[in-house]
């Protein structure tokens, strides 16, 4: 569908000087001068983009040199082979992610700051992080951890975890971990695949004012893992917390030891991400040393423009890309800040007073979180000092328009607004920002350098200006290394490549439009598709979520795929304390009517106690549209991939009567 060219409201803009002074406009400098790469200005970051997309030698060689990747063997060159899927990235070459986390600082400098709901605080100087990490090494050593072995953690966003973790790549092993409010099954489904070494594991978690004892899940998870010789208990909440069968975390990082950094190939295994595991076992998704360091290098510096000085913060808990994404943050040499905890508790300022509290650079949500702040009638800019505040990131789901509004008027026309776009399976941005580019409102600024992201019509050619299928058509160095346990890549060809063979479906509708700039619609295969008019799920959600009476909605088209007849539309709600269906559904419909189309009215409002979501926090609506179409229930979702798995039962009640 073709949507409205115009062209929207600019809500933020780059001055000259700023522009200038960023360090992508310093690397295109950088290209002309080394490369000979002849841009129309170190500010153009459309010819940029392009020569990124079109050179992919010259493109990742450059931000290798320019960010100081350490290669300990060179490689024999950037691209041995470029087939998707089984792109040969920097052949030869050997390096360590954890090399490059701890090099860059003095002893003295401040690496980490972290912070939890109850009010512990905590720091660390780089000094502080390099001998932690190699007291934790050397645990792992004695327990015969090595290259390629796996260490698995059931552990918040702590210092103990990142510490861990970094230890744990030292060695050239393959980290993996869930958060510690993940249920016993869903921790199971995901750890027993990689069949783990070492076991990390805290007494248990704090949220939202409580405290949660998981030592019975501890135990259960050590009698579930046969392969685990050495499960490591980390006094989390109470320091006198001990457990049968477990390694004290002091005892285990009482000895010192060399910090050494294990060169590996650049697709040597670095850690295993997860897919969500809504409809059978999550997938492993296995990401390299090299691909990593490389890519984040690229975003973390020129695309989001942090370095030494700057403070990067993003809500997050380990069982999220994002915390991989934020602990990336030592790799350019800013600090990092750690939050674990409810963001909504005891109330939504708690993460503003955050950012004021440790002059928070770049600040990173949900983007629910921020429709919360909007429907809280917040105003932060009024409470809190965020002039240190140079960018607020979102992520997780669209943010809306109201979202971009909302940011620029109640938290400051200062903040460049970065949402973003990627995913687990790459562990970055196809689409996000630029210090040197405009925010537009309601729409993400670029795509990434180096991602080349078209929007695809069924055939396989480029829309203009219309919403298709999001598809990457070259290589990039974070895709997955492999899938765990799918030793000929059958599985890891089917997520991606079956559609469009030879490059990459991500599963999003997108639009580009003409400025460079895209929307995301949300996933292709939960699509409305009324009457022939296709429209993204995030357009319904924008408009039924606008209203203060709904805290939360579900919309599901029933039709069933290449039916001939169109099914039910129906729009689950979870309403907010005091409103009424009786009251809100004629506005609802009226609204609907009007701004989306008198298709995309639902034909039942239906209201629930809760919507349905992993434990990532992402709506299941394929899952329920599968229940609704009379799928068994068990083949349709997987319960231990959800957050709150008893919310299925209006829908299971519902597909049973119909």
């Amino acid at each position: 569908m073709t949507l409205d060219a115009a062209v929207p409201e600019v809500l933020w803009s780059p001055s000259a000087e700023r522009a200038a002074g960023s360090a992508i406009a310093e690397f295109a400098r950088w290209v002309g001068e080394h490369r000979g790469v002849e841009l129309p200005s170190d500010t153009d970051y459309a010819a940029l983009h392009a020569w990124s997309v079109t050179d992919l030698d010259g493109f990742w060689s450059a931000v290798a040199e320019f960010c100081g990747v350490r290669w300990r063997d060179e490689p024999t060159a950037v691209l041995g082979s470029r087939e998707m899927p089984g792109a040969q990235w920097f052949p030869g070459g050997t390096l360590n992610y954890a090399e490059h986390a701890l090099a860059a600082g003095e002893d003295s400098d401040l690496a980490v700051r972290f912070a939890r709901e109850d009010g512990l605080e905590r720091t660390l100087t780089r000094g502080e992080l390099r001998e932690q990490v190699s007291r934790t090494r050397a645990g792992l050593v004695r327990a015969g951890v090595g290259p390629g072995d796996r260490v698995v953690a059931l552990a918040p966003n702590s210092i103990e975890t990142l510490v861990t973790f970094l230890a744990v790549a030292s060695l050239g092993a393959v980290w993996s971990s869930c958060s510690p409010d993940f249920g016993a099954r869903a921790v199971h489904d995901r750890f027993a695949q990689t069949e783990p070494t070492v076991l990390l594991a805290v007494d248990g978690y704090c949220y939202g004012g409580k405290r949660f004892d998981i030592r019975k899940t501890v135990s259960a998870l050590q009698k579930q893992l046969p392969t685990v010789r050495q499960t490591v208990l980390v006094p989390y909440l109470d320091e006198a917390a001990t457990l049968d069968g477990t390694t004290p975390w002091a005892e285990f990082t009482a000895e010192a030891g060399p910090l050494v950094f294990e060169p590996v190939p650049f697709d040597h295994p670095l850690w295993i991400l997860y897919s969500s595991g809504t409809t059978g076992l999550p997938k492993g998704i296995v990401h390299g040393h090299g691909g990593i360091v490389l890519e984040h290098l690229k975003a973390l510096r020129l695309q989001n423009d942090l370095g030494p000085g700057d403070r990067f913060f993003w809500f997050t808990t380990t069982g999220w890309m994002m915390w991989n994404f934020l602990i990336g943050g030592l790799l350019v040499g800013c600090e990092i800040v750690l939050c674990d905890g409810n963001p909504g508790h005891p109330d939504l300022g708690t993460l503003w007073a955050l950012a004021e509290k440790h002059r928070v650079t770049l600040f990173g949500v949900s983007a629910p979180f921020v429709q919360s702040c909007l429907k809280a009638g917040l105003r932060p800019r009024d409470t809190y000092d965020l002039s240190a505040m140079r960018a607020l990131g979102s992520t997780g789901s669209p943010l809306s328009p109201e979202g971009f509004r909302w940011i620029a008027d109640a938290a400051g026309e200062h903040i460049q607004i970065c949402s973003v776009s990627g995913g687990t399976d790459v562990c970055a941005a196809f689409l996000g920002s630029a210090p040197t580019v405009p925010v537009w409102l309601g729409e993400l600024s670029v795509a990434a350098l180096g991602a080349d992201v078209h929007s695809l019509d069924e055939e396989g050619e480029d829309l203009a200006d219309e919403v298709g299928e999001l598809v990457i058509t070259r290589p990039m160095p974070s895709m997955p290394v492999m899938f765990w346990n799918d030793p000929d890549g059958t599985r890891l060809r089917e997520a991606y490549y079956e559609d469009y063979p030879g490059r990459w479906r991500h599963g999003d509708w997108v639009r580009a439009t003409p400025r460079g700039s895209f929307v995301i619609y949300g996933r292709s295969d939960s699509t409305l598709n009324r009457g022939g008019v296709r429209m993204g799920t995030a357009d319904f959600y924008a408009v039924v979520e606008g209203f203060d009476e709904v805290a939360d909605s579900l919309v599901v088209d029933t039709t069933a795929l290449g039916s001939r007849e169109e099914g039910a539309l129906l729009c689950f709600l979870v309403l907010a304390p005091g409103a009424s269906l009786e009251e809100i559904e004629p506005v609802l419909r009226k609204t609907l009517r009007s701004e989306l189309s008198p298709r995309h009215v639902p034909d039942r409002f239906v209201l629930v106690d809760e919507i349905p979501r992993t434990l990532n926090g992402k709506k299941c609506e394929v899952p329920v549209k599968k229940i609704l179409a009379g799928v068994d229930p068990d083949k349709a979702v997987s319960r231990g991939a959800l957050v709150n798995p008893d919310s299925l039962a209006p829908f299971l009640a519902l597909a049973g009567g119909r």
